[in-house]
């Protein structure tokens, strides 16, 4: 099994990435092959240009081809999810997430934002056209510490983060069961 993992912040060190090395770090347990990327892998001019044939540009698309699943994260600002990620997903085709799992993650200053995953970043993974998105996660601030070390997660945290992998993990799961078994 193959998971992309695309950190949206256009900060790094952030806590939206923090989350995504731990998840990867937790895959890569069970198995799965892991490739990470990050919004600082592509030109600011070839987003903001909207350069569709920009190297980097075709290499995640290369490499979301050959993906069963996708965790997206995001750092939520002004009630929505990372412009920068949002100028990224646009370039992206129509169906570059056809036959995909997706789990969206996101952190935040306040639970206020919470609902930014499911009315914001959900609708554009979807309009994707993304097989299965599945029930994000969103962290305030205050759960994730050292994010710019060995992030530390809150115990509450932690358990949902886990639970997202585990739902994530029977989704990748249900992909590779031939037809005449799932039925």
């Amino acid at each position: 099994m193959r998971v992309i993992t695309l950190a949206g912040s256009p900060r790094f060190p952030s806590r939206s990435a923090a989350l995504l090395s731990l998840c990867q770090q937790r895959l890569e347990a069970r198995g799965v092959e892991v490739v990470p990327w990050n919004i600082h892998n592509f030109q600011p001019e070839d987003l903001l240009y909207a350069r569709f044939d920009s190297p980097a540009l075709t290499a995640l698309k290369a490499d979301l081809a050959l993906a069963d699943g996708l965790i997206v994260a995001t750092p939520i600002y002004k009630a929505s999810f990372s412009g920068a990620l949002k100028t990224l997903l646009d370039l992206l085709p129509e169906r570059a997430l056809a036959h995909k799992v997706v789990l969206p993650l996101a952190s935040g200053g306040s639970v206020a934002h919470m609902l930014a995953v499911d009315y914001a970043l959900k609708p554009v993974l979807n309009a994707l056209k993304a097989q299965e998105v599945l029930h994000g996660v969103f962290a305030s601030d205050t759960q994730i510490t050292n994010y710019d070390r060995q992030p530390v997660l809150d115990d509450l945290l932690n358990q949902r983060i886990d639970e997202a992998l585990d739902t994530f993990w029977q989704a990748l799961q249900r992909r590779h069961q031939p037809y005449a078994q799932a039925v």
